[in-house]
């Protein structure tokens, strides 16, 4: 049976074990959502037994569990390691949904739900691949899989589970489907992700919120102070104005540019489908340039005093925000992190009490585009796509992914197939399902030209 035949004669329970996934609402930012968490790392750990691995079983780690998963066929064979993660990024506001969230729903030729395509429908697709190709005894090769539970969060406990388990997670190549291709029919592999420093900023003044009338003027509003901190660490051009930022940022060469700039990008486009008039970013650089080879630094959440209904005179005692940057080749996290909470509690004035709590952070990535596995995956996309798939920077991060290279010795390949309007970590993430069913097609080519 060929892989097509396969997926046009078990479609509906394809679909439907994915949607036994997604139905459950495994949010790793909510601690009230433990009990939800475990029951979709068991339904994983059912998922793969059927699907062929000759054992699965829950790992614990500090935090969340691990699924672990493998079907050995012989030690003197490689071996394939699968990464994909079951937990999901909250999906407020619910009210912004055409459907419910976790009730996933087929329209216009895509899945809809949160973790369509981040990352269980992505995850799903390797299951697939490997449920055909061991059910048909057509495996060439060893794989395990390790799905994770905290990849939301950070990934926080993954590298003590990796160093501990180093023997057990030997692998020769490592294949991680939670990015995105330039477009349906541009394929690319994503060969660089950016790092992550996040934090989480609070500004105290009086010690309890105040009558504005009466002490306004007075007294600090760390309302004010917060954005006025804020406001200071990039100019109008989108430079970050922090001393030190880019002392370690990688300078891509110019050669590496004219490719970037080589890469079918329609700005037009990419501004109607985000509503916006004009794009904005560090001035001398292109967009792909500014999402790829660029660090950034984004205000990502601000809050504090009354936002209820009516009018409220207060003079709140703190305010909030939560800060990120993405990082680039050469730049440390930790570095990062120090840089950034150093330089505002320098400018931050007396009359305010700052704290900065880093939260999380990851280092960025590099791929190379000449291993023997890079090369299998180049040719399983041409090989359903029809096109060779580009090399890509992108610009999210993924924590674990500079982690199996640092712990495991193994540079991991990305094979993506969502899109940008998939709109992942936004209400009514999306996944298309011919992109979904191609990618269980070319994950099967993969390990046909892999072996």
């Amino acid at each position: 049976m060929s892989i097509n035949a396969f997926i046009s004669q078990e479609k509906n329970r394809i679909l439907e074990e994915l949607f036994s996934l997604i139905r459950i609402p495994s949010v790793s930012a909510h601690q009230h959502r433990q009990p939800e968490i475990a029951q979709c790392a068991v339904r994983w750990k059912e998922l793969l037994l059927l699907a062929g691995a000759d054992k699965a079983e829950l790992m614990a780690t500090k935090g969340n569990p691990v699924v672990y998963a493998e079907k050995m066929i012989d030690a003197a064979k490689p071996t394939v390691l699968v990464y994909g993660h079951y937990d999901v990024m909250p999906a407020e506001p619910l009210e912004l949904w055409t459907s419910p969230a976790f009730e996933p729903e087929i329209r216009d030729g895509r899945i809809y739900a949160r973790g369509a395509d981040d990352d269980k429908g992505q995850s799903f697709m390797h299951l697939k691949a490997f449920e055909y190709l061991a059910t048909n005894k057509l495996l060439t090769c060893n794989v395990k899989f390790l799905i994770e539970g905290e990849e939301e969060i950070g990934s926080v406990n993954l590298e003590d589970f990796c160093s501990e388990n180093k023997e057990l997670l030997a692998c020769d190549t490592i294949l991680v489907s939670d990015t995105s291709m330039l477009g349906a029919d541009t394929p690319s592999i994503t060969t660089g992700l950016r790092g992550l420093a996040y934090w989480q900023l609070e500004v105290s003044a009086a010690n309890r919120d105040l009558h504005s009338g009466i002490f306004g003027g007075a007294v600090a509003n760390p309302i004010n102070e917060l954005t006025k901190l804020l406001a200071g660490l990039t100019n109008s051009d989108g430079k970050i104005l922090i001393p030190g930022f880019y002392d370690k940022v990688e300078e891509v060469s110019t050669e590496e540019r004219k490719l970037i700039a080589q890469i079918p990008f329609d700005e037009e486009q990419y501004k109607k489908n985000l509503g916006i008039t004009e794009v904005f970013g560090e001035k001398g650089y292109s967009t792909l340039e500014r999402t790829g080879i660029r660090p950034t630094l984004e205000l990502c959440g601000i809050w504090g005093g009354y936002t209820g209904e009516g009018s409220k005179t207060v003079l709140p005692a703190k305010a909030f925000a939560k800060l990120s940057a993405r990082l680039v080749p050469n730049q440390k996290h930790e570095e990062i992190m120090k840089l950034v909470s150093d330089y505002l509690h320098q400018i931050a004035p007396s009359y305010i009490e700052l704290k900065v709590i880093p939260l999380h952070g990851a280092e960025s990535y590099v791929c190379p585009i000449d291993s023997s596995a890079y090369k299998a995956a180049e040719k399983a996309y041409e090989e359903v796509f029809g096109i060779r798939p580009l090399p890509v920077r992108r610009g999210g991060s993924i924590g674990v992914v500079p982690v199996f290279e640092k712990v495991l010795g193994v540079k991991p390949i990305l094979m993506g197939f969502g899109l940008e309007s998939d709109a992942i970590h936004s209400p009514n993430e999306n996944f298309p399902l011919d992109l979904f069913f191609k990618g269980i097609q070319t994950i099967t080519a993969f390990y046909k030209h892999f072996s």
